[in-house]
């Protein structure tokens, strides 16, 4: 086939309508011109101009017109069944677009750190599936680089994290939760007896971390002269906590980890002079992009997150009120 032929089969595509097909597999199904008219609201006249219109378009007649009746070419009966998978094909790819629009389907790839994996993202995901069953939600926990890598290279719709770790301008970022922080101690650590501890208390203590940037998202916030003596670096919360199992130190975990914490036999107490509250934000793909599954999830965090914040809030004041 030569250029100019392909571009003729193109042209003729581009001009041949969905319309036209449809009055001409009606012709078909009825038999009769006057029939299909009718199956489909129009006038005799402007049924049969369609199909005029289509043999024009592709050169060749499509119907065999009698007085007694309308039947199919032999290149008619060959185009018929192509027509029909064409208007099929059409059909699927609306009823498809109308479930994703409509939340009948869909999927929502996130991906969030241990710390938030271990604690609030099942409860806001069981949330979501009760809402929109229908829609998909595949989870990853994985640490903060691979979830704001994920957002870059599109394996990820939305992610979760530690404020101030924003990857570029191509991310939304939207603040979510402000928990307090507290301190997970040895049961045998003079600290464990109270009911709080100061930050000035912790400084003697090897601080076994997990929080990415904690010296802008944590300690900017603690006078110098409290901040831990010793920092042991380590990538996982259940690393640090189950290095604390066997050795002394001290971790600092948002309020939300407290059942995880206790899960570890660990003593879980408000670090308080001063309070400091973790900032916990959502990220999410250039919204512009984002489809209608991927913007409900988003919606619905939004509106779920309060629960994250008052839970926080009460945690701290029920501690407060028992020192």
């Amino acid at each position: 086939m030569n250029i100019e032929t392909t571009l003729g089969t193109c042209d003729m595509a581009m001009d041949v309508t969905l319309r036209q097909l449809r009055a001409y597999l009606a012709v078909l199904e009825a038999a009769s011109f006057s029939e299909a008219a009718k199956a489909m609201h129009l006038s005799q006249a402007a049924l049969s101009g369609l199909i005029k219109e289509l043999e024009n378009r592709v050169g060749v007649r499509l119907l065999n017109r009698t007085t007694r009746k309308v039947s199919a070419s032999s290149v008619g009966e060959t185009f018929a069944p192509m027509a029909r998978r064409v208007l099929s094909s059409l059909d699927e790819a609306l009823d498809n677009l109308t479930n994703l629009k409509e939340l009948r389907r869909g999927l929502v790839r996130v991906a969030a750190p241990e710390t938030l994996s271990c604690t609030l993202l099942p409860e806001l995901i069981a949330g979501y599936n009760n809402s929109h069953p229908g829609v998909d939600v595949r989870f990853d926990d994985v640490p903060i680089q691979e979830v704001l890598a994920g957002l870059q290279n599109g394996s990820a719709d939305i992610g979760f994290g530690p404020a101030g770790v924003v990857p570029d301008q191509s991310v939304e970022v939207h603040m979510i939760c402000a928990d307090p922080l507290f301190v997970a101690l040895r049961s045998d650590d003079p600290l464990a007896k109270g009911k709080s501890v100061s930050w000035k208390d912790l400084r003697e203590r090897p601080l076994l971390n997990y929080m990415p940037n904690i010296a802008i998202n944590v300690l900017s916030n603690i006078p110098p002269r409290h901040h831990p003596k010793e920092l042991v670096p380590v990538h996982r919360v259940n690393t640090a906590l189950s290095m604390l199992r066997v050795r002394q130190g001290a971790v600092i975990c948002p309020s939300m980890a407290e059942p995880l914490v206790r899960g570890f036999g660990l003593t879980f107490l408000p670090l308080l002079q001063p309070a400091v509250k973790w900032k916990i934000a959502m990220f999410v793909r250039d919204s512009a992009s984002l489809s209608p599954a991927v913007e409900s999830f988003r919606d619905f965090t939004l509106d779920f997150s309060p629960n994250w914040a008052a839970g926080g809030n009460r945690r701290l004041s029920e501690r407060r009120k028992r020192v």
